[in-house]
């Protein structure tokens, strides 16, 4: 036997060990495995993730990632880790991503170097703006500078792949084998951050995944976690409560870091007389009968959202990072004076000129809040006059809303036939997911904004959508998220057209892995919402529509093991489709052709401002008009 050998079947015994004691250190406690161990680098990669409680991995392998993917298989074998074979590395990125925001639990992304890596890497965005702790790891160009390595980065400057990376997140080049703790530690760091989590890039030269090292401490591979502050100090809390009991006009943003409050987030509307206003990561949060619930509000808000927001003169933030669109490009709170922003971030509670900013854990620092309140007097059982104008816009927008949600048929010229209008069919969606129990997600365009708008979940989980990045072909990937648990419940990923297409390979992969969920379409054969924006703005639709007719039923029914119906023939007809697809069971699709064009029957409308295209300049005087 080799050495290469012998570090293989030593591979295999620490892997049938942990299999029957749970763990590593488990194995190490009970003296099934020593504590110390000739070990390659890839094996270690992979201990160490363990010991984070990382047991799956999906991806793309390559001559990039060989030694690591026998590491990996070694440990699959013996039932220990999972590695998902997917057949695009955004694909791979967007389902880590989704299995994390849904479930808490941890995956990893394994590709090669170059064009599979700069894919994922690309997909690592979404995992970026929306907070999400994901591991990345990446082949990387050899270290004995033997000359250029296929598909490395151009040039010659040293570490390119790091450099690189380190503009979404941070990474670490595993350069020298012994550094494998230091590099599992930065990345426990990023992944499990209590509160600004983001994608960790892990490099691993191609040269070092195998190469082997000698008497390792198993004990020194670092476990995952991330320890939370407390509340903000109490003396600033009580000089917030001071300018909250100043304030006559008060609207809460409730941002994606608030999105579990609760009744924690109705004890402190309560307290303060306030109004809550969602952003598209936080619907649900409250159920949608609260009487402090204005919905969203924002760039594509609702009448009764951006209502709270334009009038308030007080604003109090949870957790939100202020998105140019969820804020109207900071010209949202024309007539706020006094700001009070809860967050674990500093440099996000100190966003707004003039903040009172309480630095600490959302949850505590509410508690603690809300204690302070109640010390210095209840709050008025009556209700103010602020609130009854902002119910009176509330009601609006539900008689708004319930014009445009009917399952009434619009003649669409371009389907040449009666159809759904989108906001329609997502209510019937949500209706039906509602019923089932089932999750559903969301990733870009129209069907995000309309749906987040029209709205009426119950609880924050009920639905996800990509509000960081609005990444084309996330919603689509996100079904992969219940292949690689299976204690997740059936999903719904609800996109456009042009999102769903930009990630058809899911459904195959989805097959293949044993997932259970359908991707439901709704086509408007076009980029419905640029085409609305340049509608707006210039009159007219440019390049954002053609005349592909693409037949979606039959091009999912075409993989074995899909189940592809057509959702027309309005409620009925749709909601047949969905309760076929999941009584199947599967993989599923469901086409849905939906209205577009000046009906307004046809879509919800925009409410708030946006620094973009002709609204650009009176967006800006506005916004540097206002003291925030």
């Amino acid at each position: 036997m080799n050495a290469q050998e012998a570090v293989e079947a030593s591979s295999w015994k620490r892997a049938a060990a942990i299999a029957e004691h749970g763990s590593l250190m488990g194995a190490i406690d009970a003296g099934s495995i020593p504590p110390t161990a000739t070990v390659s680098v890839a094996e270690l990669v992979v201990l160490g993730l363990l010991a984070q409680d990382v047991k799956t991995f999906i991806g793309v392998l390559g001559h990039g990632s060989t030694a690591l993917g026998r590491a990996i298989e070694i440990y699959e074998d013996s039932g220990i880790v999972q590695f998902l074979a997917v057949r695009h590395e955004t694909e791979a990125a967007h389902a880590a991503s989704a299995l994390r925001m849904a479930t808490g639990r941890r995956a990893a992304v394994v590709t090669s170097i170059g064009p599979g890596a700069l894919q994922a890497f690309a997909g690592s965005l979404t995992s970026a703006l929306n907070q999400v702790g994901v591991w990345h790891i990446y082949g990387d160009a050899t270290t004995e500078a033997e000359g250029p390595n296929m598909q490395d980065l151009p040039g010659t400057q040293q570490l390119g792949w790091q450099r690189l990376t380190s503009t979404m997140g941070s990474s670490y080049c595993l350069h020298t084998p012994h550094s494998i703790t230091h590099a599992l530690q930065q990345g426990a760091a990023v992944v499990d951050h209590p509160y600004r989590p983001g994608p960790f890039f892990l490099l691993l030269p191609l040269n070092v995944q195998p190469a082997v090292v000698s008497d390792f401490n198993l004990r020194r591979l670092p476990p995952g976690g991330g320890s939370r502050l407390g509340p903000a100090p109490a003396d600033r809390i009580k000089m917030a409560v001071q300018a909250l009991k100043r304030a006559n006009r008060v609207v809460v943003k409730v941002g994606g870091g608030a999105r579990n409050l609760g009744a924690l987030l109705d004890r402190l509307l309560t307290g303060i007389d306030g109004v809550a206003v969602m952003s598209p990561n936080s619907v649900g949060t409250l159920p949608p009968d609260n009487p402090r619930n204005m919905m969203v509000g924002g760039s594509k808000g609702s009448i009764s959202g951006n209502f709270a927001m334009e009038y308030a003169d007080t604003l109090v933030v949870l957790g939100s990072r202020a998105v140019c669109q969820s804020d109207c490009s900071r010209t949202g709170y024309p007539n706020v004076s006094t700001v009070v922003n809860i967050n674990a971030d500093a440099a996000a509670a100190t966003h707004y000129t003039g903040t009172t900013a309480l630095v600490g854990d959302l949850e505590e620092t509410v508690r603690a809040l809300c204690a302070e309140l109640d010390r210095q007097g209840p709050a008025s059982t009556e209700a103010s006059s602020w609130l009854v104008k902002c119910q009176e816009a509330r009601r609006q927008w539900d008689e708004y809303l319930d014009v445009r949600v009917k399952p009434v048929l619009l003649d669409d010229p371009r389907w040449g036939r009666e159809v759904l209008s989108q906001p329609a069919a997502l209510r019937i969606i949500e209706d039906w997911a509602h019923r089932r129990q089932v999750v559903r997600w969301f990733d870009a365009g129209e069907v995000q904004a309309t749906a987040f708008q029209i709205s009426r979940d119950r609880e924050p989980n009920a639905s996800f959508t990509d509000g960081g990045a609005s990444y084309m072909g996330f919603g689509a990937s996100a079904v992969m998220a219940t292949a690689m648990d299976l204690d997740m419940s059936y999903s719904l990923s609800v996109v456009g057209d042009g999102s769903f297409i930009m990630s058809p390979q899911s459904l195959i992969d989805g097959v293949v892995h044993g997932a259970r969920g359908a991707i439901v379409v709704l086509d408007n054969r076009r980029m419905g919402a640029i085409s609305a924006l340049q509608e707006s703005q210039y009159g007219m639709a440019y390049a954002t529509f053609d005349n592909a007719e693409v037949d979606y039923v039959a091009l999912a029914s075409s993989i074995e093991g899909v189940t592809a119906v057509s959702g027309e023939g309005g409620a009925e007809g749709l909601v047949a489709a969905l309760d076929l697809v999941y009584e199947r069971g599967g993989v599923g699709l469901v086409h849905v052709p939906v209205y577009y064009g000046p009906d307004p029957a046809g879509s919800i409308g925009a409410f708030g401002r946006w620094n973009v295209g002709t609204w650009v300049a009176e967006t800006q005087v506005l916004r540097h008009g206002i003291d925030l």
